[in-house]
């Protein structure tokens, strides 16, 4: 016999919650910004961040397996701008701390390399689907 597997809730997923910890810090740095300092730098750093788990939501709720993967690749890009531009950037002006830039990609590696996984898993699905019809 061949059961499905169950659904798993988006909470239970550890690239999502590994992401919401990444917008997390960034909400922590961004809170203590001044107004000209978000303005410049935080709105920007904050947007990309919260994009990461916006993306991986959004894709996870799609039906169509080229859809799920186009919102993983979204989310990957928006991880690669948030930490990689944005957070570097605050590190280099002395805006995000030594143990926060740490923080900060230390999550970032961790989701990519999930999101690499869920990318994966989407398109083994897709060809399973394809080699059983």
């Amino acid at each position: 016999m061949n059961e499905k597997s169950a659904y798993i809730p988006i909470h239970e997923l550890e690239v999502y919650r590994l992401s919401r910890k990444l917008s997390t810090s960034a909400w922590t740095v961004y809170q203590r910004l001044s107004f000209q300092e978000k303005k410049v730098w935080g709105d920007q750093m904050l947007s990309a961040v919260d994009s990461v788990g916006a993306n991986i939501a959004e894709g996870y709720a799609r039906f169509h397996f080229s859809e799920k993967s186009r919102f993983y690749y979204i989310s990957r890009a928006s991880l690669s701008e948030g930490v990689e531009h944005w957070i570097d950037l605050g590190f280099e002006r002395g805006i995000v701390s030594d143990q926060e830039f740490l923080l900060f990609n230390q999550l970032r590696r961790d989701v990519q390399v999930r999101l690499n996984n869920m990318i994966k898993s989407t398109y083994s699905a897709k060809n399973q689907l394809k080699d059983n019809s």
